[in-house]
């Protein structure tokens, strides 16, 4: 599934991004990408009330598709722009499966609440929105203690108290380790949330870079090591495309690379 409709995205190129990203993984797998949407607003600085407006209608068929590949059996696999486009998916998912983990790899906490965001922005909200610390009206029902962010690394103070509070576990890029993350998703199933920006720069353009981050060898390790039946869910999440496609060539092939190990996975096809 590929979300092609600006959701909160501030940046112009995270649409078309989404857009590649699914073209190369559906190449690889031989399937036909499910649209939804189509590129019709341009990106600005809006905030999340106006962005919970507009993106109604592309949340909820994000949200519709994912549903209907639970009830198929199916594991949902999505490109998107943008974190917030979780908030359609992770109610659906943890309505199928309650006992659900989600891996969240991201530089962000994504947080923040309307009483604690400094920016606005929607995307910075995902998280506490999907586990009911704020009203999003896409549902919530996941437990913050259920959740993992690798490489986090650029935190708001009140956020952090937040998390610290919710019970979020939170792992450095120096401390996610394959082990360290396999312990926490245990036996259970997970859904799989990969935000660019968990990466050091330079390796996949993302619209918030932060430096000090995974290596693409580090992150490939820990998607090496989660067994596929356990896989519930993917998300691939805000690869910048750069206007050139001299410059997307090796950014999408090291981004391959990277999600290698879930293609690669029979129950993926």
């Amino acid at each position: 599934m590929v979300s092609q409709d600006r959701i909160d995205d501030r940046s112009p190129n995270a649409v078309p991004g989404a857009a590649l990203t699914a073209a190369a993984v559906a190449e690889r797998l031989g399937l036909d990408p499910k649209v939804i949407g189509s590129p019709s607003s341009p990106h600005k600085m809006d905030d999340w009330r106006a962005n919970l407006r507009t993106a109604e209608a592309t949340l909820a068929g994000i949200a519709a598709e994912v549903d209907a590949a639970f009830v198929l059996q199916h594991v949902p696999l999505l490109a998107t722009s943008s974190c917030a486009a979780s908030l359609a998916t992770l109610p659906v998912a943890v309505g199928h499966i309650p006992e659900l983990k989600i891996l969240w790899v991201d530089a962000h906490g994504d947080f923040n609440t309307p009483d604690t965001t400094v920016t606005g922005y929607l995307g910075g909200m995902t998280l506490a929105g999907a586990c009911g610390i704020w009203e999003s009206g896409y549902g919530a029902g996941v437990d913050p203690k259920r959740i993992l962010i690798a490489g986090v690394r650029d935190i708001d103070p009140p956020e952090s108290r937040l998390l610290e509070r919710a019970g979020v576990h939170l792992l450095s890029p120096s401390l996610s380790t394959p082990s360290v993350i396999a312990a926490f998703i245990g036996d259970a199933p997970v859904w799989i949330h990969i935000d660019w920006d968990g990466l050091e720069p330079g390796h996949v353009p993302t619209p918030y870079p932060v430096d000090d981050g995974l290596l693409p060898a580090q992150l490939r390790a820990i998607l090496q090591a989660i067994p596929a039946e356990q896989i519930a869910g993917i998300e691939l999440v805000a690869f910048e495309a750069p206007q050139e496609p001299a410059g997307w060539t090796a950014a999408l092939s090291t981004l391959m690379d990277i999600i290698a190990p879930l293609l690669d996975r029979a129950s993926l096809a």
